[in-house]
């Protein structure tokens, strides 16, 4: 699978497990919401967060991303690149926001918008690029 089928098939996922280096060089890995557009996938953290500081530290990170439920639904992608936190006015920022708001509009609905800016009131958007897209997908089958 290209990187613009992994797009498709995984950009509708709710969240994104990103592993980041650790000061000490130690694995961190949380689970993220996402939005994977055409040029990148666009993080989002909270300013003081772990994964922030890791990555303004040492901008190596992987991205994993899988769906499915029964053993032939599920696939994966793990996605390796460069993070580069973005500012508030970047352009990347706000494109990134829009269809970030727009993916999530149910969940921030849900428990209201008010409360997730109080909660959070300038999120990081964090941009990787992928160098090495690598998928999986238990459906296909490889010749005998």
């Amino acid at each position: 699978m290209n990187t613009a089928e992994a797009r498709r098939t995984f950009r509708e996922v709710r969240t994104a497990s990103v592993g980041s280096v650790s000061a000490d060089g130690s694995p961190h890995v949380v689970p993220l919401w996402f939005v994977w557009l055409e040029d990148a996938i666009y993080l989002t953290c909270r300013h003081g967060s772990a994964v922030r500081r890791n990555l303004a530290g040492d901008p190596r990170v992987a991205v994993s991303i899988d769906r499915g439920v029964a053993w032939t639904e599920q696939a994966g992608c793990l996605v390796r690149g460069m993070a580069q936190i973005l500012g508030r006015d970047d352009s990347g920022t706000r494109r990134a926001l829009s269809a970030w708001f727009e993916k999530y509009q149910a969940e921030l609905s849900g428990f209201g918008f008010a409360a997730y800016t109080e909660q959070v009131a300038e999120p990081v958007v964090v941009r990787v690029r992928p160098e090495q897209v690598l998928t999986w997908v238990h459906a296909y089958r490889t010749p005998r």
